[in-house]
């Protein structure tokens, strides 16, 4: 069966560094399934590409091989990784791009990529996307085991994930994520809503949680549970990020 390969960086389409780290992953393994999520997460957001990973691979298969490249700190100390889970494999920077990984698997097993048999023979300090993570990625989905790539190690490194403050009356959170369409998208969870009712954000209050969009008037802003499982400000048709200007969310009974 042809493993998935999934691709994710900041590279952008406009140079060859996609095509590049494609080619290698080809010319390893010609029958490669190389699947893009996305090019065009902001430049060094390491958040951002957590938080992209974290709302994909649960749907791929569990063999898949996840390739994830915003990595700021390329050529220094920062170690390249490769972490296995019960939800496929994950390659790249030991940066905090695979937290919501860590944080949610029931085992995870991470090693350093150190085993020069799986890279580029001449490694860069510049593109380890091309000369590390996609040859290890290519090798892994050859059957190479995981722990051929290096030996294991402990405490990776792990975003500061800001978490809501729960009481009895009231919930504060704040905004973690704006998506393209202008949605803003809380740290508060879909099972911490039980009760609770109003949200307050900025100068808006808002008194319920919508089913839809449609349950407001073009134009109007609404709360509803998205489909990453966390509460959301919107815009029916429009931007809730070029309306509301205070990222923290208060929700109350």
């Amino acid at each position: 069966m042809r493993r998935i390969i999934t691709l994710t960086t900041d590279f952008g389409d406009e140079d060859h560094y996609v095509g590049s780290m494609k080619g290698l992953i080809f010319g390893i393994n010609a029958d490669s399934n190389i699947v893009d999520i996305t090019h065009k997460i902001p430049r060094h957001d390491i958040f951002k590409a957590a938080f992209t990973v974290r709302n994909f691979y649960r749907y791929f298969p569990q063999d898949s091989i996840h390739v994830v490249v915003v990595d700021p700190g390329v050529g220094s100390e920062r170690r390249p990784i490769a972490v296995e889970t019960e939800h496929g494999v994950f390659v790249g920077p030991d940066n905090g791009v695979f937290s919501f990984i860590l944080d949610n698997a029931e085992k995870a097993d991470i090693y350093e990529i150190t085993n020069s048999d799986y890279m580029l023979e001449n490694v860069s300090s510049t593109f380890h996307g091309r000369d590390i993570f996609a040859p290890v990625a290519a090798h892994i989905s050859k059957d190479v085991d995981v722990r051929e790539v290096g030996a294991k190690i402990e405490s990776p490194v792990m975003l500061n994930i800001s978490k809501p403050l729960d009481s009895a009356d009231e919930i504060i959170g704040e905004v973690i994520y704006t998506d393209s369409f202008g949605n803003l998208i809380t740290n508060i969870t879909s099972e911490m809503l039980n009760g609770f009712t109003s949200i307050c954000i900025d100068d808006y209050i808002i008194d319920s949680v919508a089913r839809s969009y449609q349950d407001v008037e073009e134009g109007e802003l609404l709360a509803i549970l998205g489909s990453s499982g966390y509460l959301e400000i919107s815009v029916n048709q429009g931007s809730a990020a070029e309306r509301v200007k205070d990222q923290r969310v208060t929700v109350k009974k």
